[in-house]
C-alpha cells in the first residue's frame, strides 16, 4: 500500500537548466508532455519550478523574449518540496498549504521525483482526493 511520497511519485524528473532559455524550456515541456519542469542549477540543486503558465504570464504577456529570458529568471524563492519518505498525509497538507499541484520530491538534497495532484488522487480514496482538490483550488 502506498503511504510515502516515493510510493506515488513519478521518478521521471527531467530538469531544465537554470541557464537554459525559456524557448528551450517550452520545447522540453512539449516533448515531455508535461505542464511543469524543475529548474536545476549546475550544482544539481533544485532552484524552483517552471510551469507553462509561468511562460505565458511572466514572459510572453510581459513582452519578454523567450529566447533571451532564462529559466533561472523565473525561479523565485525557496521551492516547496516534500521528502521522499514523508507520508501522503504530509504531502497532501503541503500541497494544500502552498496551493500547488506538483511537488518536487527530495531525498537528502537530491531531486528524485515529482508528486502531482493526480498521483495523490490515484493513491487516496475518493473522499480524501476530493478534499485535496478543494484545498488546492481555493
Amino acid at each position: 500500500m502506498a503511504d510515502k511520497a516515493r510510493d506515488v511519485m513519478s521518478d521521471d524528473c527531467t530538469c531544465i537548466d537554470e541557464k537554459a532559455s525559456i524557448l528551450e524550456a517550452a520545447k522540453l515541456l512539449r516533448e515531455r508532455g508535461v505542464g511543469a519542469l524543475p529548474i536545476c542549477g549546475e550544482d544539481d540543486r533544485l532552484k524552483g519550478m517552471l510551469t507553462d503558465r509561468d511562460i505565458v504570464v511572466k514572459v510572453l504577456a510581459e513582452g519578454r523574449s523567450p529566447g533571451a529570458t532564462v529559466a533561472g529568471d523565473l525561479a523565485q524563492g525557496k521551492p516547496v518540496t516534500i521528502g521522499a519518505d514523508d507520508s501522503l498525509e504530509e504531502t497532501m497538507r503541503t500541497m494544500a498549504e502552498h496551493k500547488v499541484r506538483r511537488l518536487p520530491v527530495i531525498d537528502g538534497h537530491r531531486l528524485v521525483g515529482i508528486v502531482a495532484q493526480a498521483d495523490l488522487a490515484r493513491a487516496l480514496d475518493p473522499e480524501r482526493s476530493g478534499e485535496l482538490l478543494a484545498a488546492v483550488s481555493e
